[in-house]
């Protein structure tokens, strides 16, 4: 029986179909056998998109930030189980579904079939062939990252298995050492054939500049404390001694390779910080992007606006960010807040971090238009996470529940349970109630790169040029730059800053604690949040309380076992060659 492949082709048909029997007999066009696509360039690469589908973007209802300190999924959806330790091997929770094991293999195997059969295709443009293979070399790279990050060494499959190869299927755990380099070559290769920008509109393919942020990610988390252990025994769970800093220089040249190119810079198209960070993930095109998917509001386009808005706009709330995150924001000159200094806790969104105000919506802020049945509670379309007082017109005083609190009186479900909303991402002018956005989810950015740069310049005793490399990032944030002064620990606790808020939201979070072996306490403990009342003064003007709630919005526990994902029960039970990572 031949092998019948689906692949998703989005075109535009222009066909004259009144009265033709042919068409009628025609075979369905999602539908064709493997030795179809293999004789046909434009099937290879709709073959190739379809694999691009299989990179898992952030903008769903559940964010990796709800499995850290960032933010608080409001519902459960395996949440609680994965911030927890009922975590296990029979049970990852909510982390099954971004760490995707069983979706990455059944993309890797498609990537090694394209490498079988793509030198046979009849291609009349080989530079069609060229960049296809240095897209798949790219996707496979991906997807094996994917896979690492999470477990660390996995079983690298380079070969097509069919049902009966039995025990030829039964492979083992490579090392950790082996699948770096691996991912390595593979950037490496996709570095050679791709090109640095695609002539015709390509959007949302790769050029081998998103191979290079592929190494230099791969490069430095490899570098890190998580792989790195001492008296490691075990080389698929990381290094087995050698040479730690080599690695660093290996992760600072793959991020300086793409700094000297000059081709990416930090996005600043304004005077205002806010506004510039804003427009980071906005504005198509930015210079600040190396790789992104884009999409397209009238045919999937995103709903991340109304899976995190408030519910006071009658959107879900989803994704909250916790105080345990927003407390951790400096002030605006540098130093920390804190709730023990009077003055900062009576105005605590005052004066803060510029970046603060384009990622976290908090009683008070302002915010788009209200809905048509909201607008006479809120005619202006300000965030209300607070309770306060009001005076009826009887000249007695009720005490009233914001419109967007979980007692609201627009909506009393989907609502916060710590006081704040994400801002993040979102488009002020996008009704999110009934539209979709269009906002692209951004892989690889500028940012991320220069702060690559900076850990593992500062790994190697390079404190000037890190010092420097953060400072560019820091003061596009409207944030003052750090003196000669700050150097040693103190050097590298306002790197891990920067880097937290910098890319606050983007799923960095989640292996950044892990990596440098601080999550059993950065993801251990309560989820806090911030409980608000508004007293009335006798000018009809308010003046607010704020207290930290540190019980009832979530219990955390990450132990030592939870550095890596436990391979699943039923993935042990069928490879006897599948040893399981530590503690499970």
């Amino acid at each position: 029986m031949k092998k019948i492949i689906n692949i998703l082709i989005i075109t535009v048909l222009a066909l004259n179909t009144a009265c033709n029997k042919d068409f009628l007999e025609k075979k369905p066009l999602t539908e064709f056998t493997e030795e179809d696509v293999w004789q046909d360039p434009n099937l290879v690469e709709a073959y190739v998109n379809d694999l691009y589908t299989k990179m898992r973007h952030g903008f769903n209802e559940v964010m990796l930030s709800s499995i850290t300190d960032e933010s608080r999924f409001i519902h459960n959806y395996g949440t609680t189980t994965s911030v927890t330790e009922a975590q296990s091997a029979e049970d990852l929770g909510a982390l099954g579904g971004f760490g995707q094991w069983d979706v990455h293999y059944k993309a890797i195997r498609n990537c090694n079939i394209f490498f079988e059969m793509v030198d046979n295709a009849p291609f009349k443009d080989e530079a069609q062939r060229t960049r296809l293979k240095g897209e798949v070399h790219f996707l496979r790279a991906y997807f094996y990252h994917m896979l690492v990050k999470y477990w660390g060494g996995v079983p690298l499959v380079t070969q097509i298995f069919e049902l009966g190869d039995g025990e030829e299927m039964l492979i083992p755990r490579n090392s950790f050492e082996e699948c770096v380099n691996y991912i390595v070559a593979e950037c490496d290769s996709a570095m050679a054939l791709l090109p640095a920008v695609h002539e015709r509109d390509d959007k949302g393919r790769a050029t081998n500049y998103a191979a290079m942020a592929l190494k230099s990610r791969i490069l430095l988390y490899a570098a890190s404390d998580l792989f790195n252990r001492p008296g490691n025994t075990e080389p698929v769970f990381g290094y087995v001694g050698g040479d730690r800093m080599a690695r660093w220089r290996l992760a600072r040249d793959a991020a300086k390779a793409i700094i000297d190119s000059n081709v990416f810079s930090l996005h600043k198209p304004t005077a205002s910080p806010v506004e510039n960070y804003t427009r980071v993930f906005l504005d198509k095109d930015n210079p600040e992007v190396i790789f992104c998917k884009y999409f397209n509001r009238q045919q999937l386009g995103t709903s991340h606006d109304l899976y995190n808005g408030p519910n006071g706009y009658h959107n879900w709330g989803g994704n909250v960010p916790l105080e345990n995150f927003v407390e951790g924001y400096q002030m605006a000159d540098g130093t920390n807040f804190s709730w023990n200094d009077p003055v900062m806790a009576s105005q605590p969104y005052v004066g803060r971090d510029p970046r603060f105000y384009a990622t976290i919506l908090y009683n008070g802020a302002p915010w788009k238009k209200r809905p048509s049945d909201a607008q006479s509670n809120d005619p202006v379309g300000v965030i209300q996470t607070a309770r306060y007082e009001r005076k009826r017109a009887d000249g007695t005083i009720e005490l009233v529940n914001g419109l967007d609190t979980r007692n609201s009186p627009i909506e009393n479900w989907n609502g916060t349970y710590t006081g704040y909303y994400l801002r993040k991402f979102m488009d002020i002018n996008l009704d999110a109630q009934f539209f979709r956005g269009d906002q692209p989810w951004l892989y690889f950015r500028y940012a991320e790169i220069k702060l690559n740069f900076a850990e593992a310049s500062l790994a190697l005793g390079e404190e000037p040029v890190a010092r420097e490399t953060i400072n560019e990032v820091r003061t596009r944030a409207g944030m003052p730059a750090l003196t000669a002064t700050v150097t040693g620990q103190a050097l590298m606790e306002m790197y891990r800053y920067e880097r937290r808020y910098e890319l606050a939201f983007e799923e960095h979070r989640y292996f950044d604690a892990r990596r440098w072996l601080i999550a059993t306490s950065a993801f251990s403990g309560p989820a806090k949040a911030i409980d608000i009342e508004g007293k009335l003064n006798p000018d009809n003007t308010l003046t607010y309380t704020y207290k930290v709630l540190t019980s009832g919005v979530q219990e955390r526990k990450f132990t030592e076992k939870h550095y890596l994902l436990p391979v699943l029960a039923e993935e042990i039970r069928r490879n006897n060659k599948m040893i399981q990572n530590p503690l499970y």
